[in-house]
């Protein structure tokens, strides 16, 4: 992933995406591709490795969740909720970026950062996804390709 200021490469960092092909459609796993705006900016201040569920920090970090809990992906540090842009085909019925809870946030799984593995999120290093959440502004735009 790359941070444009100014028209310039600010910051590159290591991703996540899903580790379905990527597709539009609802229950689907599949990362979206196209044009999205960050809709929400979600866990400004928590530790990092903050576990949220239903986008509320649930006052562990993922070091403190059961292992089996831990198995499962979950979702760390911060959230920035997509809205896709393109009706039709990341915005619309049934194919709805937002409305399919599409984020770009942190892992408990970072050994696996920079390989497929997400349901369908953008999954960062917790470290990086802070970086980033404190370098963009709701209403930002987020091309996926």
């Amino acid at each position: 992933m790359a941070l444009l200021e100014k028209g310039e490469i600010s910051a590159v960092f290591t991703i996540s995406s899903s580790k379905n092909p990527p597709s539009f459609l609802a229950n689907s796993y599949g990362t979206p591709t196209g044009l999205h705006a960050i809709a929400d900016k979600i866990g400004a201040g928590a530790p990092e490795g903050t576990v949220f569920k239903g986008r509320e920090p649930t006052g562990q970090v993922y070091s403190q969740v059961s292992s089996e809990d831990g198995e499962r992906n979950l979702i760390t540090s911060r959230i920035l909720r997509l809205r896709g842009l393109e009706i039709g085909k990341n915005s619309g019925e049934g194919r709805d970026s937002y409305d399919r809870y599409i984020y770009i946030h942190g892992s408990n799984h970072e050994d696996r950062i920079g390989q497929p593995f997400s349901g369908g999120c953008v999954e960062m290093f917790n470290a990086d996804v802070i970086e980033l959440f404190d370098r963009v502004d709701e209403g930002d735009l987020i091309w996926i390709c």
